[in-house]
């Protein structure tokens, strides 16, 4: 959460929009960020001290420690030090990594070779006190003398920070908002609509022209597209213990036997996202929407906009920024992670900005878009986060189904009402969401030690 929630957002799309392997942006993708980075900051060391070096180490804690082993997070961070990126990350990487407990895998540092298995990756204390939920350290040592170390924090959407850390210096906005009363305000007073808010600021932070703010935006849907397609080609087991059976392939077979009836579009929404969440759980590529558990919700959507609603291209483009604007809301006033304020953080999140996406694609006033958000996101308060055995699969496979419909029916919703008779508004939703998080007990939020998952498995 923003310590300062009246600060400008100065967040680029694609800090929100990423592509990286599932099953989790806050377990898998931050903690390969946290060793890409370490890796990186450990290669300024003079050589002298490189070579007198012995050991690399790496300590997960809090949530990280808890359902680490099902998110892959030993793996994904094992792959950062290796020097892969999350998006270069290949899509079989990860499942051949740490295969066995004697198993080495070799780190570069310069000029020396440091063998890692994993005993060098530790699961650490459950209940340490960080600042945030998600937290691991990664050390450089010589015997007894540590050479380097850094304090590392996932804390959510793939995003990291760091003991110390300070945000990086980068364009300031154009357009000054932290609210959705902000950016109701701003529109009215500016004579602009919210796609052209969204385009001016992000040519300001990013520093990309136009026309690469479109081509990168074309590849993020390109990539929720891929996922899709992916998930519906392939049937059998998700990979863990629990065996859980992929259904988005059987899910299109049934709704091509229903054309034209209501069923139809039901089948198709909960297909699609749950293509794009069986890809995740089977660690393959994604696009974190906000975050890779909530990978299904907005792809399902887009699907649905661009496949069977025949949208053109740049309504969906429009739409997909308007959804970028809800993720940066609650990212800024809020939180992403399941891990501090339970799955309404994800798939709650997800669902509000994939109403938003639909709501202004269909080129309605932004109070209409603002309140088919809301609406989302006010039927998911209170979600925990539960996952079964630590899987991104149980419940979190069928809450991407179950959000992509409350998106399309919130966007009904907020389309037949008068603008000014809504009651809620989503400043107060995102607030609520992050109060209602934070009175969780920390057994479902990501921990996997209370709900469904201490029931089920």
């Amino acid at each position: 959460m923003n310590q300062d929630m009246n600060m400008p957002i100065a967040l680029s799309l694609f800090d929100l929009f990423k592509v990286g392997p599932g099953p989790s942006s806050s377990h898998t993708i931050g903690p390969m960020r946290a060793g890409y980075d370490a890796i990186g900051e450990m290669a300024k060391l003079p050589a002298s001290q490189i070579e007198q070096a012995d050991q690399i180490e790496v300590h997960l804690y809090g949530s990280l420690s808890a359902t680490g082993k099902g998110h892959d997070t030993d793996r994904a961070v094992l792959a950062g030090l290796m020097g892969v990126s999350p998006s270069d990350c290949p899509p079989d990487l990860l499942p051949g990594l740490l295969q066995q407990a004697g198993q080495v895998h070799n780190v570069r540092l310069g000029a020396k070779v440091f063998p890692m298995t994993q005993a060098q990756i530790v699961f650490d204390h459950c209940a340490a006190h960080f600042p945030y939920p998600c937290a691991l350290t990664i050390r450089l040592t010589s015997g007894a003398r540590v050479l380097f170390e850094r304090e590392y924090y996932s804390v959510g959407g793939g995003f990291i920070q760091w003991k110390g850390w300070k945000a990086p210096a980068r364009g300031e906005p154009v357009y000054r908002y932290s609210t959705a009363l902000g950016v109701r305000s701003l529109l009215a007073r500016e004579n602009i609509r919210m796609h052209e808010m969204m385009i001016a600021n992000e040519k300001a932070i990013s520093g990309l022209g136009e026309q690469a703010i479109c081509d990168h935006m074309d590849a993020i849907i390109a990539a929720m597209e891929a996922s899709v397609a992916r998930g519906i080609a392939t049937e059998g087991p998700l990979p863990g213990s629990l065996k859980v059976q992929r259904k988005a392939a059987s899910l299109v077979r049934r709704a091509r036997h229903m054309p034209g009836t209501p069923e139809n579009l039901m089948l198709r929404l909960a297909a699609y996202a749950f293509a794009a969440s069986e890809e995740n759980a089977a660690g393959h590529p994604i696009v974190t929407a906000p975050t890779c558990g909530s990978a299904g919700v907005i792809p399902s959507v887009l699907c649905i906009m661009k496949q069977h609603l025949h949208m053109p291209a740049e309504t969906i483009y429009r739409g997909l920024l308007a959804a970028g604007l809800v993720g940066f809301l609650a990212k800024h006033n809020a939180t992403l992670a399941g891990s501090e304020a339970g799955c309404q953080a994800e798939i709650g999140v997800a669902a509000a900005m994939a109403a938003a996406m639909l709501s202004y694609a269909h080129e309605t006033d932004f109070r209409v878009t603002e309140n088919a958000a809301e609406i989302a996101l006010e039927h998911h308060l209170g979600m925990t986060c539960d996952p079964v055995g630590g899987y991104v699969q149980i419940p979190c496979i069928e809450r991407n189904a179950m959000g992509a419909v409350k998106a399309y029916v919130a966007w009904l919703l907020a389309s037949d009402e008068t603008m000014r008779s809504h009651k809620v508004d989503l400043d107060k939703t995102i607030l609520v969401m992050y109060e209602t998080g934070k009175d969780l007990q920390s057994k479902y939020r990501e921990t996997s030690e209370g709900g469904l998952a201490k029931y089920v498995y």
